[in-house]
């Protein structure tokens, strides 16, 4: 194994050409700058120059004082959902009740299918003008609509459209798995920023833009897996902030709105000069449903679209189509109502228990979730609770710079005698008299 090369530019090829020839393995140390400079003959400024090359393209990790090494391969990371095959009472995997989906086909019956072709429109007019009516009065005025295939989808291409590997992005911590692994596979850093009960903290947002942060994801309500919603004050804090960083992208995911108990509080500042508001439709009309309404400034929006153009173009206009259907059809609105108050009516079931047994969740929770926070760590009790038959998802996961300490419990097919032998166990579990 040799590294040759004069320039950094050289250096970094021929580091890379031996990590994909298989010579150079993840987890290897690199030499350090001192001794490869003096092998290859260069400044030391060169071979730091490459060496940063290769952590930000994800080649390479800085490991402090141990050096640089080649960074293991990044693999999915945890994943929300369903365990296959579990026995286990599912209270780990973050869906909404079945019974509470849409049925699309009759929705569809209504709204005969037309297949389009290439060079049509690539948003269906009659849904553009549902999801208008849907953003009216959440942002500002002057906004373009965009679709892309459910908010994680939109987050990547929002983030890929400004941001370049290594840069900082701002996120809630305890931060939402998917967002965590969205940032980990685009070489980005995730500078977590403290949440409370009324939402993302001011003050830890301005420390995280003093740092660097070129983008910030806000969730203004059902924060998962903490269920906080943005109060008005701390959102009018929000947009201070923000205010005085006008570059930042400024992302706001909001995935729970139609099903949320809570009011949307705005964030965007009126000098903002990025930014998207993100509503989709998986909790609402189910996952499988992947269609997610951006608005956006014009030239986010022209960025991306233009993301769009070389591969997928277009969101499936038969998706298009079913979510039109929904959002058009008054049973539909009416269920999506019901919906929303049977799930705070087990959020309530299962706090009541909990705090009967001497459980404290975070509260005012919103959401599919509640969770609550632990002293330490969450696997022994996630063990625990698996052996008397229920799944929980533990919190470690969602933590951003350390760990998160909490249990994050499903509440979506929560009923009252299941809420009342959870307590029960879990209790028994943390050792409460």
């Amino acid at each position: 194994m040799k590294m040759t090369g004069k320039t950094a530019s050289q250096l970094f090829d021929s580091i890379r050409g031996l990590t994909q020839a298989g010579e150079l393995l993840p987890g290897q140390a690199l030499p350090t700058v001192r001794d490869l400079a003096a092998t290859l003959g260069v400044n030391r400024n060169t071979v730091s120059l490459a060496y940063q090359r290769l952590v930000t393209a994800g080649i390479a990790v800085t490991q402090g004082r141990l050096g640089t090494a080649i960074r293991a391969q990044r693999d999915p990371g945890e994943q929300e959902g369903l365990l296959p095959g579990s026995p286990l009472a599912d209270l780990g995997g973050g869906n909404p009740n079945l019974a509470w989906l849409p049925d699309v086909g009759a929705a569809l019956a209504r709204k005969p299918y037309r297949p389009r072709l290439y060079g049509e429109a690539t948003l269906d007019p009659a849904l553009e003008v549902l999801a208008r009516q849907w953003l009216a009065g959440d942002c500002p005025k002057e906004h373009d609509i965009t679709l892309t295939n459910g908010a994680v989808d939109a987050v990547e291409r929002l983030l890929a459209a400004y941001l370049v590997a290594g840069d900082k992005v701002a996120v809630e911590d305890p931060c939402f798995v998917s967002s965590i692994n969205t940032l980990r596979i685009a070489g980005l850093h995730a500078v977590g920023v403290a949440v409370d009960a009324e939402g993302m903290q001011a003050g830890a947002l301005e420390r995280a833009l003093a740092q660097g942060a070129q983008a910030v994801i806000v969730t203004p309500r059902a924060h998962n897996p903490t269920g906080c919603s943005l109060s008005a004050a701390r959102a009018d804090q929000l947009r201070a902030v923000l205010a005085a960083y006008p570059h930042v992208l400024v992302i706001v995911d909001d995935h729970f709105s139609l099903l949320s108990a809570a009011g949307y509080q705005d964030v965007i500042p009126p000098a903002a000069r990025r930014w998207a508001l993100i509503r989709s439709v998986s909790k609402i009309f189910g996952p499988d449903l992947r269609l997610a309404v951006v608005a956006s400034d014009g030239q986010t929006a022209r960025r991306l679209r233009l993301r769009l153009a070389p591969g997928t173009n277009w969101v499936s206009h038969l998706l298009q189509d079913a979510v039109s259907a929904c959002l058009s059809s008054p049973e539909v609105l009416a269920q999506v109502g019901l919906a929303r108050a049977d799930y705070a009516r087990r959020r309530g079931i299962l706090a009541a228990a909990l705090a009967a047994q001497g459980l404290a969740v975070a509260g005012p929770a919103d959401g599919l979730n509640l969770w609550l926070p632990l002293p330490g760590g969450s696997q022994a009790a996630v063990l625990a609770l698996a052996r008397h038959g229920w799944l929980v998802r533990g919190g470690e996961a969602f933590g951003v710079q350390a760990p998160a300490q909490g249990l994050r419990i499903t509440v979506s097919t929560m009923d009252d005698a299941g809420a009342q032998a959870f307590a029960v166990v879990l209790a028994q579990v943390l050792g409460r008299p």
